[in-house]
């Protein structure tokens, strides 16, 4: 027997229908659905820019880009190199890194990790916003990667911070546990100058100095901020003795898929948030070194002229394995190295 549905139920029942379509509509819209690892901690300065920025992305494209950013990597095996791999086969769309872990797969890509080669933020910055950066990215096509025009976030200079004493002079190397990521351009350095590398991805940098496994690790003072490296590490030692920033990584095949229209909106902000990004970086850094302070590290000044001479034979070495193009774009900006 047919029940007669009243026409109040009917009406509320068609509206309920009526909005799960228009739902479901919207949740089809997206012609790119896609994801971004990066390697810092939720609500870190990275991810919180990465999400505005691709906020803004998806407004500007009409919710056509949605891209979901995920924060230390996604918690996926293997980290770093994992994630560099899984973009350069397509296996995720999008990822920032620096240039030193993206070596292992591009060698040109190391110069933005050597040792004592920037020395202010305008030098690296003109350098990869202009011809070495241009460089660079046709060297990471080559790997089926793409980098964003101008689209290295920054990181910051890097420090030493250590759990047991202060590092004065290259003499207070010797034998020190460091922790560095598992990229030669950093191991080979810190071998040169008497240290004992102890490799770990970022995300295992926390548990590797609280176990002692290694006593120190090098990082730009935000990093031991939002680690919270001052619960295992005491003294700071400052050296600004290398440079690193986050490169926005694509899938070289996903970037030649988008439109043209739609590479335009990213790029266009890519190049925004990343001055927006920049200049908040390099408030914090300075900010921290008096939060780190009033946290109990210690903090004194390095004397970096005893390490660099120590780094002659390393610079030869690499000056070969990065290439001439790239070393003779490098100097052009930073002065002879070797």
């Amino acid at each position: 027997m047919l029940r007669e549905i009243p026409r109040r139920k009917f009406t509320m029942g068609l509206m309920a229908t009526g909005g799960m379509l228009l739902i479901s509509r919207r949740a089809r819209a997206a012609e790119f659905e896609l994801r971004q690892f990066h390697n810092q901690p939720a609500d870190s300065p990275l991810d919180i820019w990465l999400t505005q920025m691709w906020d803004a992305v998806k407004t500007e494209t009409n919710d056509r880009v949605q891209v979901q950013t995920f924060a230390d990597n996604n918690k996926i095996s293997g980290g770093d190199p994992a994630a560099l791999n899984m973009v350069a086969v397509g296996e995720l769309d999008f990822f920032t890194l620096n240039g030193g872990s993206i070596g292992n797969l591009v060698p040109a890509t190391n110069v933005q990790g050597l040792l004592f080669a920037f020395r202010t933020p305008s030098q690296v910055f003109d350098s990869l916003d202009g011809d070495l950066g241009d460089y660079l990215r046709e060297e990471m096509k080559t790997k089926g990667i793409f980098a964003v025009p101008k689209g290295c976030f920054d990181n910051g200079f890097h420090q030493i911070t250590c759990a047991t004493r202060p590092v004065r002079t290259v003499d207070d190397l010797q034998g020190l546990k460091i922790r560095t990521p598992d990229a030669p351009i950093y191991i080979e350095a810190w071998k040169a100058m008497g240290a004992s590398p102890v490799v770990a991805n970022f995300n295992k940098l926390y548990e590797t100095l609280k176990t002692g496994a290694a006593e120190a690790q090098t990082n730009p003072l935000a990093v031991a901020e939002f680690l919270k490296l001052y619960e295992v590490q005491k003294y700071v030692s400052l050296t600004n003795h290398g440079w690193s920033g986050f490169n926005l990584l694509a899938n070289w095949k996903l970037w030649q898929r988008l439109p043209s229209d739609v590479q335009e909106v990213i790029g266009r902000n890519v190049v925004k948030f990343v001055r927006l990004q920049r200049a908040e970086l390099s408030a914090l850094n300075t900010e921290f070194r008096t939060k780190l302070a009033t946290q109990g590290m210690t903090f004194n000044e390095a004397d970096t002229s005893s390490f660099r001479p120590r780094l002659t034979s390393y610079y030869a070495h690499w000056k070969e394995t990065v290439g001439e193009r790239a070393w003779s774009l490098l100097e052009a900006h930073v002065g002879k190295l070797a």
